[in-house]
């Protein structure tokens, strides 16, 4: 496995090693030892699976505050995704930016969102899954998001953005500034 930090540094982007060969191919996606050996020492207790048929669904930008915050790993085995993460912690020099990869079933990607990260995606390609592990089980009364098109934060969501298919719970999020609950 490789291990990138991005421009914020808490945000890694992991690349496992895949084999392939004329039957296909064999990849370890998450390795325990390999992340605490990276520094990542997390204890995940469930996985998540989203399937979305259309270009251009937006799924976030969502967290959980604590004592139920979650760091995530994200990864798209089939199709492709822009997977982002806002930093959402108030004292933090990185407040309110954000950083992005492309995911994908062709570069085999995935991303580390921590905690005090609020966390989305839209869709490249249609018929895109979307499999991601997190260190704290989902908890309604802790569920929180801002609004994805925001524009303090300016995310670069790409042309499917112009289409954007959104759950009614994702447009009706507040923007950063109006978020009531965040990280401190």
């Amino acid at each position: 496995m490789k291990f990138e930090r991005l421009a914020i540094p808490d945000v890694v982007l992991i690349t496992p090693s895949i084999y392939r060969d004329d039957r296909g191919f064999f990849s370890e996606v998450w390795n325990a030892r390999a992340l605490g050996e990276a520094g990542l020492n997390l204890d995940f207790v469930q996985d998540n699976h989203a399937y979305s048929q259309p270009v251009g669904t937006v799924r976030g930008l969502h967290f959980q505050v604590p004592p139920m915050a979650q760091d995530k790993l994200v990864r798209c085995p089939r199709g492709a995704i822009l997977d982002v993460a806002v930093d959402i912690r108030r004292s933090s020099p990185t407040f309110g930016k954000y950083v992005s990869a492309v995911l994908s079933d062709e570069n085999w990607q995935q991303l580390l969102v921590p905690k005090g990260f609020a966390h989305g995606y839209i869709t490249l390609k249609p018929d895109s899954e979307v499999l991601y592990k997190v260190t704290e089980y989902y908890s309604p009364a802790h569920d929180k998001g801002i609004a994805w098109d925001d524009p303090a934060i300016g995310i670069d969501w790409g042309e499917p953005a112009n289409n954007a298919v959104l759950s009614s719970k994702d447009k009706m999020q507040p923007r950063l500034r109006d978020a009531a609950q965040l990280f401190d």
